[in-house]
């Protein structure tokens, strides 16, 4: 075991591409099924497995849950061979087992790796998120602002009209206020349903014609969107939310003290940091596997921060081997 190996972005990325690929292959089998947990089970299972393949001493800090909740991939799961670098593994299986079960769009399987040290061990809590994509000077929004001088601010960045401006937000009526406020700009509106890292994501990616995003959502989430945004550009602030001591404890237990800190996108991913996403239903960043005669298809989008480089990656496989 040489856990202190350097660690090698370029020659573990199809390794990454592989383990997302895996999980949402064997979760689009439960597509429009209406078994959200097995559908989750099938990506957990397929992911687990394919990491165990890799050369690495990983360990899972944003995972499925705390390690008496999840069967599988726990926060504090060791994976992987033992026989390589010391790395640090942020992933949702399946980002959007409802999307799953209805056959609704963006469905994704997402992963990231980096050094051993270099993600935020987030708790399983609330954070308050504010996304926007690359291009733009630092501390052009903030998480200070209403959401009106959001939309305010980014439209005069951009050199645009508020009316210009598109905000991606959860539909959940904890963001009733943040909607109304957006709205008072005469900025649009697109309401997702489940999937916020992919929401966060649809704010570097042009094709979207997302702007912004805002919202309160989970922070293992914010992690992933971060490394995300790592590799594609742009900024996410994000700040923990406490509903009672037992959620305060929890971030104690992940080593967290400031419980008011606001974290930046390199406070919550440190060092460079590989990722990859595989379209499980349809969507805006990625299509659905694909499944025709005695074939699956899947397209996987693999990015590393260290180089900027973003790949679309096409995987055709015979039915029999999945």
């Amino acid at each position: 075991m040489n856990t202190d190996a350097a660690f090698q972005d370029r020659m573990l990325s199809l390794g990454l591409a592989r383990v997302s690929e895996a999980a949402a292959l064997a979760s689009a089998k439960l597509v429009g099924r209406g078994d959200e947990k097995a559908a989750d089970q099938a990506a957990v299972n397929a992911m687990r497995t394919q990491l165990n393949m890799l050369d690495i001493a990983g360990v899972v800090v944003i995972g499925e849950g705390e390690r008496d909740e999840a069967p599988m991939l726990y926060i504090g799961e060791e994976v992987g061979t033992g026989n390589g670098p010391g790395v640090d593994i942020a992933l949702d299986p399946l980002e959007g087992t409802t999307l799953t079960a209805k056959d609704m769009p963006n469905a994704i399987t997402v992963i990231a790796m980096g050094p051993r040290g270099s993600m935020l061990h987030a708790p399983d809590v609330y954070m308050d998120k504010l996304a926007i994509g690359p291009g733009y000077a630092e501390g052009v929004v903030s998480l200070d602002m209403s959401p009106a001088e959001r939309v305010q601010a980014l439209a005069a960045a951009k050199g645009c009209e508020c009316e210009d401006i598109t905000v991606c937000v959860l539909e959940r009526p904890r963001h009733d206020r943040i909607i109304e406020g957006i709205r008072s700009t005469g900025a649009s509106i697109r309401l997702i349903t489940d999937g916020d890292v992919a929401g966060v994501m649809h704010c570097a990616d042009p094709g979207t014609g997302i702007d912004m995003y805002m919202g309160e959502g989970g922070a293992p989430e914010g992690v992933l969107a971060a490394a995300a945004l790592k590799c594609m550009g742009g900024q996410i602030f994000g700040q923990l939310l406490f509903r009672n001591d037992d959620e305060r404890g929890r971030a104690a237990k992940a080593g967290i003290t400031n419980l008011n800190r606001v974290y930046a996108r390199d406070d919550m991913v440190t060092q460079d940091v590989i990722f990859a996403a595989t379209g499980v239903t349809d969507g805006s960043l990625l299509p659905a596997v694909h499944r025709e005669p005695g074939w699956l298809t899947c397209e996987t989008l693999l990015m590393r921060s260290r180089t900027g480089s973003v790949r679309r990656m096409s995987y055709k496989t015979p039915i029999s081997s999945t």
